[in-house]
């Protein structure tokens, strides 16, 4: 009786031209037989931006512990006009 736990990407949308969710399914098998399956969401933005007094901050988000596709997509996604649109509506917003 082998117990195993997988993770899939369910989904990938991208909303507001820069937000890209992300959806995954943790899924348990017993002997590849599915027993379980609950799903996660995730939401990222190219920047997490601050403020301190006038002077904003935008840092970039790291990507990097994504999976493969979510990555390819976030980076054809987030060009410099989209980047830039981000920026101006994070502040905005006052976010």
């Amino acid at each position: 009786m082998a117990i195993t736990k997988e993770t899939e990407i369910a989904k990938i949308e991208v909303v507001q031209s820069w937000t890209v969710q992300v959806a995954t399914d943790q899924v348990i098998k017993e002997d590849n037989t599915e027993i379980s399956r609950s799903r996660h969401r995730h939401v990222l933005t190219p920047f997490t931006s601050s403020v301190d007094g006038d002077t904003w901050t935008h840092s970039a988000t790291d990507i990097t512990g994504e999976d493969a596709s979510v990555q390819a997509i976030a980076n054809a996604v987030w060009t410099d006009a989209v980047k830039n649109n981000y920026k101006t509506w994070a502040e905005a917003q006052g976010v």
